[in-house]
């Protein structure tokens, strides 16, 4: 299969959203399912305990959110930590594909933790016990170095030795150079989207990437 970089595949986004007419709400559910049955295949080998979703603002964010419905109506227990303002994301949540599914999981009272209410040591403390932790903090438009609070957390998930999954790419790995931007997350494996990333080529990236699924979620063929 093909490996595409961080423009090509931005641009097959923007291809199946503006000339395909596919809603970007319909390719993040799709996404979402995607990793909510690979978290299934995982926990199917792993003592029961809790699903935690580290989740961003944007897109990457979106996916994990709909991964954790799908989770919940599975009768998992789940909590999600959302690393922004929840307030400030539901302001026009018809605008954002993010946003809907952040309402969706809002109104399903699936237990929502924001990171601004607590420290690194906070949210380590509420995922320790984890069975499986979803990475979807950031996805391919990261193009910067990991800092602060994040570069800190991210650094004390790996430390956890508690499986991980990444939704389309570890968080903070450079999706065309398969190093980390600093830091990244260290998975067991990866779900990523419609087509591998070049990046994933890199010598360096297999420690972070783990196993590469690679998911269709309904980018058409051209």
């Amino acid at each position: 299969m093909k490996h595409v970089t961080r423009q090509q595949m931005k641009e097959l986004d923007r291809q199946s959203i503006e000339e395909y007419g596919i809603p970007a709400v319909i390719l993040m559910e799709n996404a979402g399912r995607a990793v909510a049955e690979e978290s299934l295949k995982m926990l199917g080998k792993l003592p029961r305990g809790k699903v935690t979703l580290l989740c961003g603002t944007g897109n990457n964010g979106g996916d994990g959110l709909v991964a954790a419905r799908h989770l919940f109506n599975h009768g998992l227990p789940i909590q999600v930590i959302y690393l922004g303002n929840v307030k400030s994301t539901m302001v026009h949540p018809e605008l954002n594909a993010s946003a809907i599914n952040l309402n969706i999981v809002r109104r399903m009272r699936i237990p929502i933790r924001e990171s601004k209410k607590i420290n690194v040591a906070g949210v380590i403390a509420k995922i320790k016990d984890s069975a499986v932790i979803i990475d979807a903090i950031f996805g391919i438009g990261l193009d910067r170095p990991v800092k602060g609070f994040l570069k800190s957390l991210i650094e004390h998930v790996n430390n956890l030795k508690i499986p991980i999954l990444a939704v389309d790419l570890p968080s903070g790995l450079d999706a065309d150079r398969g190093r980390p931007l600093g830091v990244a997350i260290r998975a067991v494996k990866t779900v990523t989207f419609g087509a591998p990333k070049i990046g994933f080529t890199a010598p360096s990236a297999p420690r972070y990437t783990g196993e590469v699924i690679v998911a269709d979620i309904g980018i058409p063929h051209t």
